[in-house]
């Protein structure tokens, strides 16, 4: 690894820390109710909002209206989503004249923008108008983020309250993560994007004269290129900030009306994680207890740095089997050396890895470098970090309650091997709890081999994968992986877009989903109707090194445990083989 990769690697870290800082402040005294600088001029529109969709924002509710307001909120979603592509040839904002996305597809993408996960099995360019791309894709990605927010402040509001039913107010909780923390980061960034060159514009395609004839598919003379625009930065500001992760273009933020400079490339990748690091000190204000904050998030440091040196070593180091052939890869002053396959020039390697690691980290799934073209271990590092739950920062919200999810179950482990009642905050992990998190953490992987146990078996499933062989299987593996855990990016050389995986990955993201939203709404009620214990001297500290460490041992053995199997069959067993 290079002295200029460590630079650039260390410079995305200490501004992503040094940025969470004030944001996590500014969110708690969001959801606390506090004023803000933001409050003067946007508590009008709450309030307007609040009335315009008859809420009462002091009525509060208890976990099971909390979760049918959530679940209904999202069907309706779905469904707006749904009919927008499929009715878009006959709708405004079309000026290229696309028509109706086919119903399997439509119905992938729908769950796909529900759930967060943004998987895309389309060209975005060629396939979605102006209108859904706005209308349905990007609102999707305000609201699906805004809900996981919504979530994770009631689970903390379960640790803190006591002997209640009521957890908060959904409609609440969704308007103020989306008003006062999504819309007016998005808003800077989008405004930072259209400074670096990025796209934004009604206009339909573009174009350009080519400078050499070309000839065309059907065998004639092209003299012109179509370019695609359209209304890109407002889009790409939130696919990020919102870990959600969807392009406009096909390329995603491989592309550059997407992602044109390394200023631009720099914004993007610490906007992948910027609020999943901000929300790990929100919750440690709102606890009354700092200290448990930052011990989650250096939890997830741990994790995330190792994942990042790893993936830049792979990469940078190039592939075996081109260096048995005589090519030299070593980083030089005529070459930047490594693995180069699948990445862009003008980012590198460094970028490229540190922007893999970002997004499966968080539930993320953009990507300014091909996966599939990385190297077996290199691959890998995105696959595993994705396979650990996305608790390593995670999404939006999402990330955090599925990291306190395994809190609960390492406090719970903990006790019983000293003969203690576990306890966490204050709050007594019984067996329903446990029930509650067991649900929680065996969605996932459920979802994830069983999904990619039916592809391979299945001809239907196999018919699309482009490459034999173990990194066949990685394909296949990755792309439930992504599916499973709301992530959204591919290895691609996977024929995606058939009615088999549009079906079986939207089943995926369903699961992967809301099989652990409710049931972690279950555990914010659960924790609000017991009372505080006073800690003592057989109380567990959750804020120490020790604990940390015992944390990440029980996220690595869920996850290393579940799916190690099924890695060596993909790719170690392509590791192996190319030496």
């Amino acid at each position: 690894m290079t002295a200029w990769s460590l630079a650039q690697i260390t410079l995305a870290l200490g501004v992503l820390l040094l940025a969470a800082v004030p944001l996590g402040r500014h969110m708690a005294r969001v959801y606390e109710g506090q004023p803000t600088l933001l409050g003067r001029p946007l508590r009008p529109l709450e309030r307007w909002l609040y009335r315009w969709s008859g809420v009462d924002p002091e009525k509060e509710m208890e976990w099971k209206a909390y979760a049918l307001a959530m679940l209904a909120f999202h069907l309706v979603g779905f469904g707006a989503v749904y009919l927008l592509q499929r009715f878009q040839g006959v709708l405004p904002l079309n000026p290229d004249g696309l028509g109706a996305v086919e119903p399997t597809s439509a119905f992938n993408t729908a769950v796909s923008f529900v759930t967060n996960t943004n998987w895309q099995g389309y060209g975005g360019e060629t396939t979605m108008s102006h209108l859904t791309q706005m209308l349905a894709l990007t609102v999707q990605s305000f609201v699906s983020a805004g809900s996981g927010m919504a979530l994770l402040v009631a689970l903390i509001r379960g640790l803190t309250r006591r002997s209640t039913r009521e957890i908060g107010n959904f409609w609440v909780d969704m308007t103020r993560s989306t008003l006062y923390v999504l819309l007016p980061l998005s808003l800077v960034l989008a405004l930072a994007l259209v400074s670096q060159g990025v796209v934004q514009t009604f206009r339909g395609h573009a174009t350009a004269t080519l400078v050499e004839a070309a000839q065309g598919s059907d065998g004639s003379p092209a003299t012109e290129q179509r370019i695609a625009v359209g209304p890109v930065a407002s889009q790409i500001a939130i696919k990020q900030l919102g870990t959600n992760g969807g392009g406009f273009f096909n390329a995603n933020s491989a592309h550059p009306f997407e992602n044109p400079t390394p200023l631009s490339n720099l914004l993007e990748t610490l906007s992948i994680l910027l609020i999943p690091a901000a929300l790990c000190l929100t919750f440690g204000i709102m606890v009354r207890d700092r200290r448990q904050g930052w011990a989650l998030l250096a939890a997830m440091l741990v994790v995330l740095v190792p994942a990042i040196l790893l993936t830049t070593a792979f990469e940078q180091g190039g592939n075996p089997a081109l260096t048995a052939a005589g090519a030299d890869q070593h980083a030089s002053a005529h070459q930047p050396g490594g693995n180069m396959e699948g990445k862009e020039a003008r980012f590198g390697i460094a970028s490229s890895t540190t922007w893999a690691a970002f997004t499966t980290a968080a539930s993320n799934g953009s990507v300014n470098s091909m996966h599939d073209s990385y190297t077996p271990l290199g691959g890998l590092v995105p696959l595993v970090l994705m396979q650990l739950g996305e608790v390593i920062f995670g999404g939006v919200g999402s990330g955090l309650y599925g990291m306190l999810v395994l809190v609960i179950i390492a406090v719970f482990a903990a006790g019983l091997m000293v003969g203690r009642t576990p306890e966490y905050l204050g709050k007594k992990i019984e067996p329903f709890e446990m029930k509650m998190a067991a649900i929680a953490i065996l969605a996932m992987p459920l979802a994830v081999l069983v999904g990619a146990a039916i592809a391979v078996a299945l001809p239907a499933g196999t018919a699309t994968i482009a490459n034999p062989g173990p990194h066949g299987f990685s394909e296949v593996l990755y792309a439930f992986s992504s599916a499973g855990n709301n992530n959204g990016s591919a290895f691609a050389g996977l024929g995606a877009n058939t009615p088999f995986y549009n079906v079986m990955l939207g089943l995926a993201m369903l699961v992967g989903r809301f099989v652990i939203k409710v049931p972690v709404i279950a555990l914010a009620g659960s924790l609000a109707a017991k009372k505080i214990a006073a800690s003592g001297a057989g109380t567990l500290p959750t804020h120490t090194p020790m604990f940390v460490g015992w944390l990440l041992a029980v996220v690595i053995i869920v996850g290393g445990l579940t799916f190690f199997p099924a890695l060596a069959l993909g790719p170690i067993v392509e590791h192996l083989m190319l030496h």
